[in-house]
């Protein structure tokens, strides 16, 4: 038998590793620039075209390479970081593999240009495909000039699965922000198809924090300052209203490398606990110092998982930090003494007391009871049960269908849980002639039994569907605004909502592009939607999409109208009329049990559960 193994051509190895490397154009980012911050460089500068599929552009002014390092650095684990073992348990650079620019130059045009400060003339190099097609001296800038172009040509099926322009951009802004809220100290330029969208200026995490996600966290951050043996944990934390509804303004770094540890932010989420919504997410920037031989961080190789020596003990610091931060500025669950001013409002508490009043409360059968010694415990069954019949008689007056048993010698009790109405046949069958609503519920019967409805969740289906039915006929209500309001968000988030102003308009908003960069003027709103709320709304479909699929133009159209339905549902005290001709509505819709994301809207009380209660 012939020998089947055999060693892996360079060029081929060296696509391999790209898969593992360079998954998208946002990989080959992160890599440059990190380069660029290894090299010692203040000021560095990204351009990107096509969102990283035709150019990507990193210029920087660090200290350069000579000719052979710069043609040694495209070669497979070229590295000037490591030279023994022991050397890969103190790494305090960002790359230290020699893996980085050998892949990219296996999957992409590649040309460098790179000069050291005390030399003359720099290096022009030009490789494609892992080969070298161009070397040669020029006169050139000080520091590392080097272009990515036409990311994945070689590997088509690779380019194939790239995401939409958008999402990939989106990628690109994510490594950015990461890196450079990681070096305040180190300045940037961000530059999107000849579209200057950043230039930052060195200066402190607070200056940097603000200049990338935005000046309405100034007021809700909080430092965070904890020095042990072991570790020394600083950054801020955001005030529990500044919680979203994903994990977007979560960042961790250890030594200025960005990483991601469910461990850790485990530990934030306990020290907020009681301070935010269950499904909200608290804001932090936190940067832990440890001793390089106490991490590893060759564990991936995206370098964004460690491994810690004691996760334990690190754990515990973080959340001791987290929380002597929140006491230390006065944030922390506290019980409120004051009466509640619902109750205060209540019409028994205004109204003074008089004689026939007092007469009347005097006579009462709670006041009997607990003026008389030992007759608090008695209960004289008759005259309960006919207060509680007679009470019943006024709670259903028009209602006679509901079925409620009057008897003299049994308990009515309510069950817990009631089925919910799968037979959808029966749904229509008996028109509603009388609705009670109860809070926000409405109340009504059918041939099935009982029907108790979330007048809410009713609300955001008829809705939905009344969306869903404009969208179809590319029809839209607009109610025009008197004064436009102006809204602005960060790059990321500004960029998700150009991309979803078609679907706005669909449903009702007219939204333009504002005068400065990231900002929206908002010139008409849905009909019915109270004002105030445009910037709420467009915050939660912005966030809804960021938690959804990455390929956004398969949902998008879903999750705008889903949002929008959701927030336009409000419950409303509704006349007789309102309340039958909304359970109408309900009804009428091609799926009336359920909300747009699943929520039972309705249950029905029928005979079956009455008795196992009677």
């Amino acid at each position: 038998m012939s020998d089947i193994i055999q060693l892996l051509p360079d060029h081929l190895a060296n696509q391999i590793a790209a898969g593992e490397v360079i998954q998208r154009p946002a990989s080959a980012v992160k890599e440059l620039i990190e380069n660029s911050i290894d090299s010692g460089a203040d000021m560095i500068q990204l351009v990107v075209k096509d969102a990283g599929k035709e150019l990507i552009q990193v210029i920087d002014n660090g200290n350069g390479m000579s000719p052979t390092d710069a043609r040694m650095s495209f070669e497979r684990h070229a590295t000037s970081k490591i030279k023994k073992i022991d050397d890969l348990f103190a790494i305090t650079t960002k790359g230290f593999r020699g893996e980085a620019l050998a892949s990219i130059a296996a999957v992409a045009q590649v040309s460098v240009k790179t000069k050291q400060k005390d030399e003359t003339l720099g290096t022009l190099i030009e490789i494609e495909s892992s080969t070298v097609v161009k070397q040669e001296a020029i006169a050139c800038a000080d520091g590392t000039n080097i272009s990515i172009k036409n990311l994945f040509y070689s590997v088509p099926a690779r380019r194939h699965f790239l995401k939409s322009n958008t999402t990939e951009l989106r990628h690109i802004l994510d490594e950015f922000t990461r890196i450079a809220l990681a070096h305040p100290n180190i300045g940037f330029k961000f530059i999107n198809n000849n579209v200057e969208q950043f230039h930052l200026t060195s200066g402190n995490l607070k200056q940097r924090i603000l200049s990338l996600l935005g000046n309405n966290l100034d007021k809700n951050l909080i430092p965070v300052e904890e020095i042990a043996d072991f570790v020394t944990i600083s950054g801020f934390i955001g005030k529990p209203e500044a919680a979203f509804k994903t994990r977007g303004n979560q960042f961790f770094f250890v030594n200025n490398r960005f990483i991601k540890s469910p461990y850790l932010n485990h530990a934030v989420n306990n020290a907020f606990e009681g301070l935010i919504p269950k499904d909200s997410f608290p804001t932090y920037f936190l940067f832990l110092e440890i001793d390089p031989q106490r991490i590893d961080i060759n564990v991936h190789p995206t370098k964004q998982e460690i491994k810690f020596d004691d996760e334990r003990i690190l754990y515990a610091y973080m959340q001791s930090a987290i929380k002597f931060s929140l006491n230390k500025f006065n944030i922390a669950p506290s019980i409120d003494f004051t009466l509640n001013t619902d109750i205060q409002n209540l019409e028994v508490l205004r109204t003074p007391i008089n004689e026939e009043r007092k007469q009347e409360v005097t006579q009462g059968y709670l006041y009997n009871k607990y003026s008389q010694g030992g007759q608090a415990h008695l209960i004289e069954k008759k005259n309960d049960r006919k207060n509680w019949q007679q009470q019943q008689d006024t709670f259903f007056p028009e209602i006679p269908s509901l079925g409620i048993a009057k008897n003299n010698e049994e308990t009515i009790i309510f069950p817990s849980k009631v089925s919910p109405l799968f037979n959808n046949n029966e749904i229509g069958e008996t028109k509603p002639q009388n609705v009670l609503q109860w809070q926000n519920y409405l109340i009504t019967t059918m041939k099935s039994g009982v029907v108790f409805i979330n007048q809410k969740r009713a609300l955001e289906r008829i809705i939905f569907e009344q969306l869903e039915r404009n969208l179809a006929k590319k029809e839209s209500v607009i109610q025009q605004l008197l004064f436009p309001v102006s809204v602005a968000f960060n790059p990321a988030d500004a960029l998700i909502l150009s991309e979803v102003i078609n679907e706005l308009y669909a449903v009702g908003f007219a939204i333009h592009p504002g005068s400065d960069l990231h900002s929206f003027e908002i010139t008409g709103v849905p009909s019915g939607m109270e004002g105030g709320q445009e910037q709420l709304i467009l915050e939660t479909i912005i966030d809804q999409i960021k938690m959804g699929n990455e390929n956004i133009e398969d949902q998008r159209q879903t999750i705008v109208i889903q949002t929008m339905a959701k927030r336009l549902s409000t419950p409303k005290n509704l006349q007789q009329e309102q309340a039958v001709n909304l359970v109408d509505e309900l009804f009428a819709c091609a799926q009336p049990q359920y909300t747009p994301d699943g929520q039972l809207i309705f249950s029905v009380l029928n005979p079956e559960n009455i008795n196992q209660y009677l």
